[in-house]
């Protein structure tokens, strides 16, 4: 295979692979949508994505396997061929994200739509907001803007986190709403995981065009701070319980 050839290739990949993207992304915000009218109709159309994804998801993995069998590609072309592999694969779990998120919908056919302490719109905005950066710095090749996406997984988590708490209180105290509440927490954890994958397409870029290897950076960063906060009050301790010197008598 020449190298114009192979790169016909890598640029073949790249857009199938953006092609599924947008079905992903479609799909969230599709699934938001349901949620928000409780129309099913929407619900299908994020049905029948999932299994054009899933189709997509096959035909990527190998293509990519192929290119890695044929040409052996060495540093940032080995590099891309692995990140399309993995964004590949957390593409597909974006669409079954969408997925879990009309099945939830569907259960909730028969309940009344009652207003809920929790913002799902708005959470699946950022969430989708987060894929749509990740895959812009896919696009461009740009290791700051996936730098830029990593930064906004705490405003998701703690969204998710707030959910949880004001859900459980409701299904606590109104247990006539439980269900309702059950199915958005639900939706809530769904949304969680979008972000989720987004950020790790986002640590897959960087690893494409700067070869650093981020995955779970923060949480090492926090076990690193609490294992020096911990060393730092030990030592604290240590020097308040240590016995004070003799003076020498006069």
């Amino acid at each position: 295979m020449t190298r114009i050839r192979f790169q016909r290739s890598l640029d073949e990949l790249k857009e199938q692979l953006l092609v599924m993207a947008g079905l992903a992304e479609q799909s969230i915000q599709r699934a938001t949508e349901a949620y928000r009218t409780r129309d099913h109709s929407i619900c299908d159309l994020v049905m029948r994505s999932e299994t054009a994804i899933n189709r997509l998801e096959r035909e990527i993995d190998q293509a990519a396997l192929d290119l890695l069998a044929m040409e052996q590609p060495m540093a940032i072309d080995l590099r891309f061929i692995l990140s399309v592999i993995k964004i590949n694969a957390d593409l597909e779990r974006v669409g079954d994200a969408a997925k879990s998120i009309v099945e939830r919908v569907h259960s909730m056919e028969s309940m009344p739509n009652i207003d809920l302490p929790v913002d799902i719109p708005k959470m699946a905005a950022l969430a989708a907001s987060m894929v749509r950066k990740s895959l812009q710095a896919f696009i461009e090749g740009d290791a700051e803007i996936a730098e830029s996406v990593l930064t906004m997984d705490d405003a998701v988590d703690a969204m998710n986190r707030a959910a949880h708490t004001a859900l459980t209180r409701v299904m606590s105290e109104e247990g006539h709403n439980a269900p309702q509440a059950l199915n958005a927490l639900m939706i809530s954890r769904s949304l969680e995981r979008v972000a989720d994958h987004a950020t790790n397409i986002a640590e897959d870029v960087i690893f494409w065009v700067k070869g650093d290897d981020v995955r779970h950076s923060k949480s090492i960063a926090k076990s690193e701070q609490k294992a020096a906060a911990k060393a730092a009050a030990q030592a604290a301790n240590g020097q308040m319980d240590a016995p004070a010197e003799d003076k020498p008598t006069e």
